[in-house]
């Protein structure tokens, strides 16, 4: 097989930070090749200098083995190479097919027709199963990544690069997305995988070059590579796969939910007559599938939506129609969902970022005066205690941070406040396995100090790893509260998907 891709001693400097140190890439033509690196190795920045986003300051890149120089996307959309990015680039209120033609058709006058028909001939080649009339406000978010592989294919792009492509899709959705790529490949297509999932990686790919702190480690062969290697070598050292964990000594009832009722979005109930106790000292981790009723249940909780009925109650106040404010008084920690949302002001600094629910009390500040050095020293301790790298350390804006540091620095913010309760939802999308590690520690120990701990995750994998009892949601209702260490994931699948217990005997 010959190169499609050469990418050879490849060097690129931001302030304070060698984001690429002399990184050669190879990818044949008609391979999966994954690129796998922790956050901040410099994978995106590597790929985003192939895609004409930012210019490398040394080095050589050949594409089909001819020497070119990538200015920009559009450069790189006449080379065939187009890429999907983590944060989609899409406009909601337009069709499918508008997005998919924005910028591609000449003048003001575009064919919407002929358009459609060949997103339609597209979208069926390559499974794709996209309506071109749809609007995407009104697709799910594995639909609307799949907008944007369409997006790459009829500009006619052989060398398909995915960035962290599987952070926000359900494992339904990973699963086909998995398979698009096989069909992809199948067609001759090049396809870079930029993850640090390594069962995504097993599943697809046939080659991965490792990355570690913006060098080149290794170039492996999947097949016969294990994960356990890939691991270490991504990391510098050897990853437990497993968290090592005590027997659970609950303290007393610190969170009592009581016949709860939320609206969702479309005033419809998405939490019916919702009850659960967690006890100070026990992880209880809420299984389900995405759109369950789990983000209204989580936002009702920290006070970030109305409830309709019901009650809830934190260290045995009733807080139902309390602000965040004396929540976050009485000692809620949240880790959102949506990071960039409800997690951080990217426009700020991260020191800003990391005393934002506190800053007006002492150290911090002083008869209204911030104390910079106070701030300045709290926010290191963070950065420091959970490995959050950026280029100019707690004065980055929170914005420039890759997705991966984002979330370590809301989760090392939330734990450092010392919580009574930690509400953590997907607390480790989109972290590599070694932050993965190092988190679910944290977690534990949080637990482990009395702690209560409500842990809203998608990852059945991560709900049996940390929970001590699991509770099952389907359309918004309890459908029964586990013991981790009595149960399977095929008994919670079967809960997950609505089977009640009398039920699940049968099945």
């Amino acid at each position: 097989m010959s190169h499609v891709i050469e990418m050879i001693g490849i060097r690129k400097e931001f302030p304070g930070i060698v984001a690429n140190d002399d990184i050669t890439l190879q990818v044949e033509e008609g391979e999966i090749h994954a690129i796998l690196g922790e956050n901040g190795a410099g994978k995106s920045t590597l790929m985003s200098i192939l895609f004409g986003l930012y210019h490398a300051d040394r080095g050589v890149i050949k594409v089909r083995g001819k020497e070119v120089h990538i200015n920009s996307p559009n450069d790189a959309f006449d080379l065939g190479i187009g890429m999907v990015h983590q944060h989609f680039q899409l406009v909601h209120n337009f069709t499918v097919a508008e997005n998919i033609i924005l910028g591609k058709e000449g003048g003001f006058v575009y064919d919407i027709k002929s358009a459609s028909k060949k997103i339609k001939e597209i979208s069926d080649r390559y499974g794709l199963s996209i309506d071109p009339d749809m609007i995407i406000e009104e697709i799910t978010v594995g639909m609307q990544q799949r907008v944007e592989i369409l997006k790459m294919l009829y500009r006619d792009a052989d060398i398909l690069i995915f960035d962290e492509p599987t952070a926000v899709l359900t494992p339904q959705e990973i699963d086909e997305l998995m398979q698009i790529m096989r069909n992809l490949a199948k067609e001759g297509k090049s396809i870079i995988l930029i993850t640090h999932k390594l069962d995504e990686i097993k599943a697809v790919a046939e080659r991965c070059t490792i990355i570690r702190r913006g060098k080149l480690i290794d170039v492996v062969d999947v097949k016969s590579t294990s994960a356990e290697k890939m691991a270490a070598l991504m990391v510098g050292r050897p990853v437990n796969f497993k968290v090592d964990k005590k027997e659970a000594h609950p303290t007393g009832v610190v969170l009592d939910i009581r016949n709860l009722n939320v609206m969702n979005n479309k005033n419809v109930l998405g939490v019916k007559d919702f009850s659960l106790s967690i006890e100070g000292g026990e992880i209880v981790g809420i299984a389900g599938v995405d759109g369950n009723g789990q983000s209204e249940l989580v936002e009702a909780i920290s006070g970030l939506r109305k409830v309709e009925s019901g009650s809830i109650f934190f260290k045995g106040k009733d807080i139902t129609h309390s602000s965040i404010e004396d929540r976050n008084e009485m000692g809620l920690g949240h880790i959102p969902e949506d990071r960039q949302k409800r997690g951080l002001i990217l426009s700020a600094p991260l020191s800003t970022n990391f005393v934002i629910k506190e800053f007006y009390k002492e150290p911090y500040s002083k008869n209204g005066i911030l104390n910079s050095e106070a701030i300045e020293e709290y926010g290191q301790r963070i950065i420091d205690k959970f490995d959050v790298r950026s280029g100019e350390g707690i004065h980055s804006l929170a914005g420039k941070l890759s997705g991966g540091n984002q979330q370590k620095a809301i989760i090392g913010r939330e734990i450092e406040a010392d919580p009574e309760l930690l509400i953590a939802v997907q607390p480790t999308r989109g972290l590599d396995v070694g932050a993965i590690e190092f988190i679910h520690n944290e977690i534990v120990k949080e637990r482990d100090r009395g702690k209560a701990v409500l842990l809203v995750s998608f990852e059945l994998d991560e709900i049996f790893n940390l929970s001590d009892r699991i509770a099952v949601m389907n359309a918004g209702r309890l459908i029964d509260i586990v013991n981790t260490k009595d149960t399977d994931e095929h008994a919670v699948g079967l809960m997950m998907a609505g089977i009640k217990k009398e039920e699940r005997s049968e099945v």
